[in-house]
């Protein structure tokens, strides 16, 4: 038999089949665009992404051989689709760079208590919470609010579209900032301030727990060949560093996706003022009764889409003409030393630690002599500095890390894998697993958490690419290093 992981991104979808020992058989993935309305707005269009998920399901199914035995859901955090009574979806998904709730954050918090609903949620206020998200709903489109039957995460929402009644896991669960993430239960205080009841979200349950059994009918039209059981997977954060093989402290994931995050693994929940003020949080893990925390740029991977776009118009025509792939190309035009330039790469709202939805980018340095490549590497510099900031946040509250495990789509490149160890100052693993957080979901639909997929990790056969940190372009960054914590406060006050 095999297993089905599926991780829904802001980007794209992408489905994988595995053996029972770990090993990929078939994968499938579908792009679909994140909408702006206007600058501070920023969605997804959910019949597309459900109809991607489908696609893909359907693309996996037809490649695998073993029949699939049972599947999770990987899914972005946050973005919640409200769905009326009569399964009409009413509006699109608004995902985490979003701000557009801004104006609610800092009366609802005040009123409710920012410390409060810190102690309860592990979250500090900001607009990407599904919170500020719904009561933005509530204020500006009552009609929506009146006729949704639920307000459901991606996870919770392919299961409704899978004809389950929707469960989502503790993990993507304690994203929302409506959720206890010590009692495990939605949060009937938070609830009752925005006015919601608790049947119109999904039910909550611990990760890896089986929510239901898919239906022939909807089998047959994804191409599965017998029942499948559908098992609840998690936050895909949480679900990738599983799928890495971060499942003991010292260990941090760090994910390349179109959000940039460290995600470490810990034992137990740690509440902290220090985590408050800098906005670490604190929230399940995909292992029952472990915890984790992220530290995030949520402009990320997606500075790369934007200099392929903007920047990269002669690498995308080489691309379509080769059957290459123009990020691949843009990144082979790095130099080989660190550059010059000087990036703060707030393209979109900060992360952690700031939380500043009107941050604005910069770029520094610029010469005639500056070319595309040491732009290029200049970008994915400011973003490595910016994941450095974050993990001498974590390691200030006692986080220690060791190695850094790297997933996502940078990691295919020996260049940006090292350029991450030497910013950082850290060992880069980059283990066989292509994807993590589909892998990570397949763990949970096996049932395995930290048994066979796991130990698949560990094989001696198993192929891992190490990265150690150069001395020389360390030191060169640890200086430029110095420099970047001083862009952020003095670019602040010329904010345009």
């Amino acid at each position: 038999m095999s297993y089905l992981g599926i991780d829904i991104g802001t980007g794209a979808c992408k489905a994988v089949t595995f053996t029972g020992d770990g090993d990929e058989i078939a994968s499938a993935h579908r792009e679909y665009p994140l909408l702006h309305p206007d600058d501070r707005q920023a969605e997804l269009d959910s019949r597309k992404v459900l109809d991607s998920c489908f696609e893909v399901i359907r693309e996996v199914n037809a490649a695998t051989g073993d029949p699939v035995r049972a599947m999770a859901i990987s899914s972005q955090g946050e973005a919640m689709t409200p769905v009326g009574e009569e399964g009409t979806i009413l509006g699109n998904a608004m995902v985490s760079t979003d701000t557009r709730a801004e104006h609610l954050v800092a009366p609802f918090s005040k009123e409710f208590g920012e410390e409060a609903l810190y102690r309860v949620t592990g979250h500090t206020p900001h607009t990407l919470f599904s919170l500020y998200k719904l009561l933005w709903v509530k204020e500006h489109q009552p009609d929506v609010w009146k006729k949704a039957r639920y307000f459901l995460c991606f996870e919770d929402l392919l299961q409704w579209k899978l004809g389950l009644r929707p469960r989502i896991s503790w993990p993507l669960a304690g994203r929302t900032m409506l959720f206890d993430v010590r009692k495990h239960v939605w949060s009937g205080e938070i609830l009752a301030a925005i006015g919601l009841e608790a049947d119109r979200l999904a039910e909550p349950v611990p990760s890896g727990q089986v929510v239901g059994v898919i239906g022939p009918g909807t089998g047959r039209q994804l191409g599965f060949r017998n029942e499948v059981l559908v098992v609840a997977g998690g936050h895909d954060q949480t679900c990738a560093a599983l799928g890495a093989g971060v499942v003991k402290p010292r260990l941090c994931m760090y994910a390349t996706g179109s959000v940039e995050c460290l995600c470490p693994m810990f034992e137990k929940p740690v509440f902290s003022d220090r985590l408050r003020m800098n906005n670490l949080c604190c929230y399940d893990f995909t292992v029952r009764g472990a915890y984790t925390t992220v530290a995030y740029s949520l402009t990320g991977g997606n500075i790369l889409r934007w200099a392929r776009d903007e920047l990269g118009y002669e690498e995308r025509i080489l691309a379509e003409r080769s059957g290459g792939n123009a990020y691949q190309l843009l990144l082979d035009k790095m130099p080989g030393d660190p550059t010059g330039l000087l990036v703060l790469p707030y393209f979109s709202a900060t992360g952690t630690p700031y939380f500043d939805t009107r941050a604005k980018g910069a770029l520094i340095g610029l010469q005639l002599t500056t070319r595309k490549g040491e732009m290029i590497k200049a970008l994915l510099e400011g973003v490595a500095l910016e994941m450095k900031l974050n993990l001498q946040l974590m390691e200030e509250t006692g986080m220690e890390v060791d190695t850094l495990v790297a997933t996502g789509g940078g990691t295919g490149h020996h260049a940006w894998n090292q350029l991450k160890a030497d910013v950082l100052d850290r060992k880069v693993i980059v283990r066989e697993v292509r994807e993590a957080g589909c892998f990570g979901a397949a763990m949970l639909a096996q049932g395995a958490h930290l048994g066979s997929a796991v130990q698949q990790l560990a094989r001696e056969d198993r192929r891992e690419r190490y990265f150690e940190p150069d001395p020389g372009k360390s030191r060169i960054y640890r200086e430029k290093f110095e420099h970047y914590r001083q862009l952020y406060p003095v670019l602040k006050k010329l904010q345009i």
